[in-house]
C-alpha cells in the first residue's frame, strides 16, 4: 500500500462525505429561473444531482431530483452510519412517497404557470397531452422532478425505467438497519418500485444518459438485481409466490443479458450496452455503463457480475479506447490508469474524462479480485485512484467532469453522483482489505 494514497483516500473520504450532504434536502436553497418564470426551493428529502445553482453559465442547472441518482446517493450514504444518515433517509422515503401523489393532469386544468413562461423558453415545455399521462405508475418512469417536489413541466428525455429498481436496491441495503417506525413507508415505497420494475423492466427506455430510447444493458441489468434481491426480501416477508414470480423474471432478464455480449474471432469481445432494433451496431456500444451496471447491481460473482470474464474484457477495451482518445491519458504518469469517459464520440461539454466512470472501473477491479488474481485487480484498482486523486482539486471538490485537454475540472460542480461513486469504491476497496488473507 502506498502511504500517501492512504492519506489522501482519508482526507478525500471526509471532504466527500462533507459535500455529499450539500444536496440531501437543500432546504437553505431556491433555484430562480427567469425564462419559466419559477422559484424552486428545495425540499426536506430532496436530493439535488448538484447543488450549486447555475444555468449554462457554464455550469449546466442540475437542480432537480433525479430519481436515479438520489437512490445513489442514499445507497452511498448507507456507508456513513450515523444519526444523520438515518434522518437523511427517513427524509428521502417520504419525499419519495410524496411523489408518488404527483399528477399531471393538475398543471393542465390550471395553465397560469404557462403564462408565466417567456416566449424565449415555451419550446421547452412539454404540451398539456404528455402532462395528463404523468399520474399513479407513470411518475415513476419521469426521470427527475422539481427539487420541491413539483413535477418537471420542461421537455426531457422520458420515460426511463432505471430510477425505481434503483430505489428499491438502496431500500434493500437500509431495510435491516431502519426502526420499526420507518418500515411501515419503507415496505410501501419498495412494493410500488417492485411493482413498477416488474412491469416495465423489459419495456424500451432511455438510457442512463438520457440520450437514446430502446433496450439497454443498465436498465436491464439493474431491474435484474432489483428482482433477484427482492425476491430474498419477499420470501423473508412469508411471500412465496412473489418471491417466487420475481426469482424467475430476474433470470429471464440475465438470460437476455447474455446476447448484449459480442464475441470477436481472436477471443476477445465486450458487452454492448444496448441492442438496437435493426440488428445494427450503434456508435455508442462500447460504453462504460455496463460497468455502471455491474456495479450499481450490488452482486459480485456470476453471470454480469464484475466476476464475469466478459464484463472484465469490455474494461478492459474501455481502457485501451481512452487511454488513445482522450489526450490526458497519452503521457499520463507511472502507476497511473487511463481516466474514462462514459463512450468514444461523446460530446457533451467536449466529452472529456467522467469522475463516476473512472471511479465506477476502480470499485469494479476490488470487486473483481478474487483467487490468484486478488492482487493484481487490487493494484489495478489502486491506479485507477491514483488517477482520480491526479485530477482531484486540493479541495477535494469533485465535478462531473475532468478536462479532455488540460485535465481541469469541468461541466457541473459538486456533483453528488461524483461524491457517492468515491464513497462507494472506498467501501470496496476497504471491504477487500479486511477479506484479504
Amino acid at each position: 500500500m502506498s502511504q500517501s494514497l492512504e492519506a489522501w483516500l482519508r482526507r478525500q473520504h471526509e471532504c466527500a462525505a462533507r459535500y455529499l450532504r450539500l444536496s440531501i434536502s437543500p432546504t437553505q436553497l431556491s433555484k430562480v429561473r427567469p425564462g419559466f418564470g419559477s422559484v424552486v426551493r428545495g425540499a426536506r428529502g430532496a436530493v439535488v444531482a448538484s447543488p450549486v445553482l447555475a444555468d449554462y453559465d457554464p455550469e449546466p442547472d442540475y437542480f432537480y431530483h433525479w430519481f436515479r441518482d438520489s437512490a445513489l446517493v442514499m445507497a452511498a450514504l448507507h456507508t456513513l452510519p450515523s444519526p444523520e444518515s438515518t434522518r437523511d433517509f427517513a427524509d428521502f422515503v417520504d419525499f419519495s412517497l410524496a411523489l408518488r401523489r404527483l399528477d399531471g393532469r393538475a398543471l393542465c386544468a390550471d395553465a397560469r404557470w404557462r403564462e408565466a413562461v417567456r416566449d424565449t423558453h415555451r419550446p421547452y415545455l412539454r404540451d398539456d397531452a404528455e402532462l395528463a399521462r404523468v399520474h399513479g405508475e407513470a411518475v415513476a418512469a419521469e426521470a427527475r422532478v422539481q427539487a420541491d417536489g413539483s413535477l418537471d413541466f420542461s421537455r426531457w428525455a422520458r420515460p426511463q425505467h432505471d430510477g425505481p429498481p434503483l430505489r428499491l436496491l438502496a431500500a434493500l441495503r437500509w431495510w435491516p438497519d431502519v426502526e420499526a417506525e420507518l418500515r411501515g413507508p419503507l415496505a410501501e415505497l419498495m412494493h410500488a418500485d417492485l411493482a413498477f420494475t416488474r412491469a416495465h423492466a423489459a419495456q424500451p427506455s432511455y438510457d442512463i444518459w438520457e440520450e437514446e430510447l430502446g433496450e439497454h444493458y443498465y436498465n436491464l441489468r439493474l431491474s435484474a438485481a432489483a428482482l433477484r434481491q427482492a425476491a430474498l426480501w419477499l420470501a423473508q416477508q412469508n411471500q412465496a409466490g412473489t418471491a417466487s414470480a420475481c426469482a424467475a423474471q430476474a433470470a429471464q432478464l440475465l438470460r437476455r443479458l447474455d446476447d448484449f455480449y459480442l464475441a470477436e474471432a481472436d477471443g476477445s469481445g465486450y458487452c454492448r450496452s444496448r441492442l438496437q432494433a435493426d440488428g445494427s451496431l450503434s456508435a455508442k456500444a462500447l460504453d462504460v455503463s455496463v460497468i455502471l451496471a455491474a456495479i450499481h447491481a450490488g452482486e459480485w460473482r456470476g453471470a454480469h457480475t464484475p466476476a464475469d470474464p466478459r464484463l472484465q474484457q469490455t474494461l478492459a477495451r474501455l481502457e485501451r479506447v481512452f487511454a488513445q482518445l482522450l489526450p490526458i491519458n497519452r503521457h499520463r504518469g507511472a502507476g497511473l490508469r487511463p481516466a474514462l469517459g462514459r463512450y468514444p464520440g461523446d460530446v457533451y461539454y467536449d466529452g472529456g474524462a467522467w469522475y463516476i466512470a473512472t471511479l465506477a472501473a476502480a470499485e469494479f477491479c476490488y470487486r473483481a479480485a478474487q483467487g490468484e488474481a486478488r492482487a493484481l485487480w487490487r493494484a489495478q484498482g489502486d491506479e485507477y485512484l491514483q488517477t482520480v486523486r491526479a485530477y482531484t482539486p486540493e479541495s477535494g471538490e469533485l465535478s462531473e467532469q475532468i478536462d479532455r485537454d488540460s485535465g481541469a475540472p469541468r461541466s457541473a460542480r459538486h456533483l453528488a453522483w461524483s461524491y457517492a461513486a468515491f464513497l462507494s469504491c472506498v467501501n470496496a476497496r476497504e471491504a477487500l482489505w479486511r477479506a484479504a488473507p
